[in-house]
């Protein structure tokens, strides 16, 4: 099983992963923005549901085969922390894309159901999390242990902090709405930061033995 440091370290990679901006966080601010913080925490709830099923697929392929063959584990450390550092650089890139959050979501209130739905196909199809899971939970793990449940523990673990998260950006989206109103351009320092943190994230995991 992981050891303290490595939870420690997955955690704190987890919460810098999941401050980039993605589909999840850029969902989840422009329910905020649009309809609410009613609908922004239900859809955040439906959201970290889909992160779970996310887990659950990937912890089932996934543990055989990390398990079976370590040339598996460094393949897949490389081709996730080139994915990593991708993803920072499309952060940058694209670092003015959560202005559309502003505008996101629908305009009128959903039924608690509806909205938790909405939030559980997001986190199903987010591509972002799904590299994640694949590339990054194995190199918290330890290959002698059962890695297939590992992972689905971290990957718990990572939801929960996710929707942690994702609360509290609602919350201050929702309380911080004619702030961001005022100068949508402040968005885009946010991504382009994130996108930073994640390119030295990615070097990182490439470099670590």
């Amino acid at each position: 099983m992981p050891t303290t440091s490595q939870l420690l370290a997955f955690v704190l990679a987890s919460i810098l992963f999941i401050q980039v901006p993605g589909p999840s966080l850029l969902f989840t601010i422009g329910r905020a923005l649009s309809v609410g913080r009613r609908e922004a925490l239900l859809s955040v709830v439906g959201n970290g549901l889909g992160l779970l099923v996310q887990v659950l697929m990937v912890a089932l392929g996934l543990g055989a085969v990390v398990a079976a063959s370590a040339t598996a584990y460094t393949v897949l450390k490389l081709a996730g922390a080139a994915w990593v550092v991708w993803l920072g650089i499309s952060a940058i890139r694209h670092r003015k894309d959560a202005r559309v959050a502003l505008n996101a979501g629908e305009r009128t209130p959903e039924r608690p159901g509806a909205a938790v739905r909405t939030g559980l196909l997001v986190g199903m199809g987010n591509p972002k999390t799904i590299v994640f899971f694949v590339a990054f939970l194995p190199q918290f793990t330890d290959p002698s242990g059962p890695v297939g449940l590992q992972v689905a523990l971290l990957g718990l673990l990572f939801a929960v902090l996710a929707v942690a998260s994702d609360s509290v950006w609602a919350m201050a989206a929702g309380a911080a709405r004619a702030w961001f109103a005022r100068r949508p351009e402040r968005l885009d320092a946010m991504g382009a930061a994130g996108g930073v943190m994640m390119i030295g994230l990615g070097a990182t995991m490439a470099a670590a033995e």
